[in-house]
């Protein structure tokens, strides 16, 4: 069996392929505290650098979705799951524009899931 270490909503979805249509090639990053806190960032892929120190953890809605290392070490244990919500955040996020923001709702990886995605 396969676990996945994140997910997307519907409505999430939907978002995510307009801005595909009007942007192209895109990436997610959790962000690490600046500007919203810790959340989700929906970039062009042009505009943001990943590096050695960015950790793939897999792709919603054909998206590929990093996170920084150090980041990493204190979700490494969740599975994460990219929601929708109303209200203007304050990052760079494509969804800003919109009156929405990506948020992320997360729960504890399963024993099974631990195991698969943390060997």
């Amino acid at each position: 069996m396969k676990f996945n270490r994140v997910e997307i909503t519907e409505e999430a979805a939907e978002i995510v392929e307009k801005l595909k249509q009007q942007h192209g090639d895109l990436i997610f990053h959790q962000s690490g505290g600046c500007c919203d806190g810790s959340s989700p960032m929906l970039l062009s892929k042009e505009d943001f650098y990943i590096d050695d120190n960015d950790i793939w953890l897999g792709e919603v809605t054909g998206i590929p979705f990093y996170m920084s290392h150090d980041q990493f070490e204190y979700w490494k244990h969740t599975h994460l799951t990219v929601d929708l919500t109303s209200g203007r955040g304050a990052s760079f996020s494509l969804e800003i524009p919109l009156g929405k923001r990506f948020i992320i709702r997360s729960r504890l990886l399963k024993e099974e899931e631990l195991t698969y995605l943390n060997k």
